[in-house]
């Protein structure tokens, strides 16, 4: 019998709930975003369960709230992704460390150098989630008057990533001779000046690092909209997606695979990984009940602004039992902006749809150890995806309840490995190492 398809394993953990309400648990490390002790013991666990890896979103500002749902939102202090992860390589030795790095509001130097010491640092475990930032709140901060227009975003992300792994090439991996003797550090012939002068960027070159261990940190991204999957077909190897059935993750994963064709890609480099809410009960019904406590911790002020800010429109002042008004054209990411017109052409109330995106809107499973194995094995046997990107509704007992139970159960299924066969993260997801493009 061959062996059944191996599932992927990421956590999202910043913040360390996406849940709104997560922080109010009465369980929870209400401080856990910001407590170092915290996710150094978070990590540890997840490690020890042989998850593939820790991922950290970013924002580059506070959330773009109105002050009374922001005063309710426990992602106002985080860490900077890298600042924390270098720290969190100390402490553990296969975990991939993932941190999202923006193109639109930052250099390729900065990137390709923060990037390539952590993988460095960690022995290989870096990986870079491609982000180009739809926030105006971030665009303040960085000397322009409003965000850049979509379209316009993932232009310079293209070219943006051509230069990064340009610079990650500089030296070839045989480079650096340090050779006693002739007193010779590195071979002059081993080394290249990139002297990009593009559309959007011209940067000369060297890096001066080293190669990475992985030649490259594992490319992430998590574009849905035409533009995020025509870049995440040309450059991704791993995609965090959005879809919540196994009939839409399988449609969004078989159009990747499309894509990447057309482009003279391999459809076998890429790992697809919704991300998934899970709630572990002693039955269906304790876990529905577990969501529902959670979600009744959501205040209707968080909701609303998190409602408008997948909207990109501020429907605040409306009536909140009355049907949403007609949403004009914004920069808003396009595939949550059609996700709440489609639930709204449903019927739904704008105090509906604003609990929905309050609590959390994707993809969640809500179980016992044996359903929500049941689930993931028919998403990926259904062709929806390759692993998931694990959200836990607070911390720790939710991450203590999946590492505890769910895991063992698909270890005993054979659908999740019982240790790492390899130190790195392209090891840990089946990835190739990619080859010096100058030597």
């Amino acid at each position: 019998m061959s062996k059944p398809r191996q599932i992927h394993l990421g956590a999202f953990m910043r913040p360390v709930s996406i849940h709104t309400g997560g922080w109010r648990h009465p369980e929870a490390l209400a401080d856990a975003n910001f407590n170092l002790p915290a996710l150094v013991d978070y990590i540890k666990k997840l490690e020890a369960a042989k998850f593939d890896a820790f991922f950290m979103a970013d924002h580059l500002a506070v959330l773009n709230k109105p002050m009374e749902a922001l005063k309710r939102s426990h992602t106002v202090t985080s860490f900077e992704p890298f600042t924390l992860l270098s720290a969190l390589a100390m402490v553990t030795s296969r975990i991939g460390l993932v941190a999202t790095a923006s193109t639109t509001f930052d250099e390729p130097y900065h990137i390709a150098r923060r990037f390539a010491s952590l993988d460095h640092i960690s022995g290989g475990r870096a990986g870079w989630n491609i982000v180009t930032t739809a926030n105006p709140d971030a665009a303040l901060n960085f000397g322009y008057d409003t965000e850049l227009d979509h379209d316009d975003r993932y232009v310079r992300a293209q070219e943006f990533f051509e230069v990064v792994t340009g610079l990650w090439d500089s030296f070839a991996d045989d480079a650096f001779i340090r050779d006693r003797e002739s007193g010779v550090f590195f071979d002059p012939d081993r080394m290249h000046v990139l002297n990009h002068k593009g559309p959007s960027l011209s940067v000369r070159g060297p890096l001066n690092i080293a190669r990475p261990v992985q030649g490259h940190p594992v490319i992430v991204q998590a574009g849905a909209s035409e533009a995020g999957r025509n870049l995440a077909a040309k450059t991704a190897e791993v995609v965090f997606s959005t879809a919540q059935t196994i009939e839409s993750g399988r449609a969004y994963r078989d159009d990747l695979h499309r894509r990447m064709a057309a482009f003279g890609r391999d459809p076998d480099g890429l790992r697809v990984l919704p991300g998934a809410l899970v709630f572990v009960g002693n039955d269906i019904e304790e876990a529905k009940a577990k969501r529902a406590h959670l979600d009744s911790l959501v205040h209707y002020d968080s909701g609303i602004s998190s409602l408008s800010a997948m909207l990109g429109f501020d429907v605040s002042g409306y009536d909140p039992d009355g049907p949403l008004p007609e949403i004009p054209e914004t920069n808003a990411g396009k595939t949550s902006r059609q996700t709440v017109l489609d639930m709204a052409a449903e019927g739904l109330t704008i105090r509906e749809l604003a609990a929905r995106a309050g609590s959390y809107w994707g993809l969640a499973f809500e179980g016992t150890p044996e359903s929500i194995a049941d689930d993931m094995e028919a998403w990926i046997d259904g062709g929806a995806c390759d692993g998931f990107n694990i959200m836990f509704p607070w911390l720790p007992g939710g991450l203590d309840e999946f590492v505890t139970r769910v895991i063992p159960e698909l270890q005993r299924r054979g659908r999740f490995r019982s240790d790492y066969e390899g130190t790195t993260l392209r090891e840990h997801l089946g990835l190739q190492r990619p080859k010096n493009r100058f030597f």
